[in-house]
């Protein structure tokens, strides 16, 4: 009896062999959508301060430190993702590592404001904390892999791979965030270590066995990533109108930031989906690497997206310290790269077709227009209103592409 329980947990784990990558009817789990709901802090956290430092103006710092505090929660999610389409066991151990993964989101939220107000004072990058949460959640995958490497014999030398190559990486994340190195140094060796991080899956996938990834299953998992990360925008908009509305009460110019913030999110998301990545991504698996790494940028503009209304909410309270077309541009900007690159992306795996320069005429008009408006010395809130048309045009054209499609006879 002393060691029933001991051995009844021992033998309620599974063999992690690697998943049927043709296994039918494969979506995500409610642990990695759980997962995934962590990075919402993430998102938040590093948009607001985003959305604040380019309200003062300070740009190198805005921008530097959203893309490094943003690239260290979603690499470590990329990882993650394409493991568990392959090896996902959904037993305790797996469970209990997920956990520990989480928790090294958790402290790499705690700290992103450090990173933005080292840079911002022109000190020592304070990458400290973010390092330590990336270190954490990187530690639990390569207990993962070990345990493939154990447990998989078709994919030992892949998954020793991955194992080692990470674990080399987070020894040049140590070294980075322990030197005084100012901020250009501290580019360098981040540059260098994401090279590390690269050539892990680059080396493995490729010199190795492949991993039994579900193109399906990954789809979905990028696809719950970016409703989750437009619903942080949404968040966030929702908080800000209710600020603005608790100092000055309900004004035209704050109902038609929240339509606009509403309808461009909405828009964002029907744009990506309708869109549909997974049957080419099945069809040409070869350009896995594109997707799962291109795909980081339509997730970080999507983030962006919310910090540039944040920012417009800003200008309307009077409290931005740049010019009107600056603030235009911080949502201009990202909405660029998210409809051009989410265009991109499809036509990358699903090959070229006439709807290409019809998308992309539709998607930069509004936010060429928009700039025009607001460089005019017009009203910024206008601009922004016709700019956030970008994803709706483009959404426009897909519609109008399907329904011409269709044969008459099955409408």
């Amino acid at each position: 009896m002393v060691y029933a329980l001991p051995v009844s947990i021992a033998t309620s784990l599974r063999q992690m062999t690697g998943r049927d990558p043709n296994e039918e009817e494969r979506g995500a789990s409610d642990l990695e959508v759980f997962y995934d709901l962590v990075f919402v802090v993430a998102f938040s956290i590093a948009g607001v301060q985003l959305a604040e430092y380019l309200a003062e103006g300070h740009y190198r710092t805005a921008i530097i430190g959203y893309g490094i505090a943003t690239f260290a929660a979603v690499w470590a999610w990329i990882n993650f993702a394409w493991f568990s389409s392959a090896f996902d066991t959904d037993d305790w151990v797996y469970r209990l590592l997920t956990l520990v993964q989480m928790i090294g989101v958790a402290i790499i939220a705690i700290g992103m404001p450090a990173v933005f107000e080292s840079i911002d004072a022109d000190e020592h990058v304070d990458i400290a904390v973010v390092v330590i949460g990336y270190l954490v959640m990187r530690a639990a995958m390569i207990v993962q892999w070990l345990r493939a490497a154990a447990q998989a014999r078709e994919y030992r030398a892949t998954a020793l791979t991955y194992a080692l190559m990470t674990a080399i990486a987070q020894v040049g994340w140590v070294v980075v965030a322990a030197l005084p190195l100012d901020l250009m140094p501290t580019l360098v060796g981040i540059a260098v270590c994401m090279a590390i991080e690269l050539l892990g899956p680059g080396i493995a996938e490729t010199r190795f066995a492949s991993t039994p990834w579900h193109p399906g299953h990954i789809v979905e998992r990028y696809s719950t990533l970016v409703v989750i990360t437009l619903g942080e925008g949404v968040v966030g908009t929702v908080a800000v109108l209710q600020a603005i509305i608790g100092n000055t009460g309900w004004s035209v110019e704050t109902a038609a930031l929240g339509l606009a913030a509403m309808g461009v999110t909405f828009a964002m998301w029907w744009l990506y989906f309708g869109l549909d990545v997974g049957r080419p991504l099945a069809q040409r698996p070869g350009r896995s690497f594109v997707f799962g790494y291109g795909s980081m940028l339509i997730v970080v503009s999507c983030a962006a997206v919310g910090s540039g209304i944040h920012l417009i909410a800003l200008w309307l309270e009077k409290e931005t310290a740049i010019s009107e077309i600056a603030v235009y541009a911080a949502i201009a900007i990202p909405l660029t790269i998210f409809c051009l690159g989410t265009i991109a992306m499809y036509y990358f795996l699903a090959g070229m077709d006439r709807r290409l320069i019809p998308l992309v005429f539709a998607s930069m008009v509004p936010l060429i227009l928009g700039a025009v408006i607001a460089a005019a010395g017009a009203n910024l809130l206008v601009a922004a209103m016709v700019g956030c048309l970008a994803p709706v045009m483009a959404v426009l054209v897909v519609e109008v592409s399907v329904r011409l499609a269709v044969p008459r006879s099955s409408r």
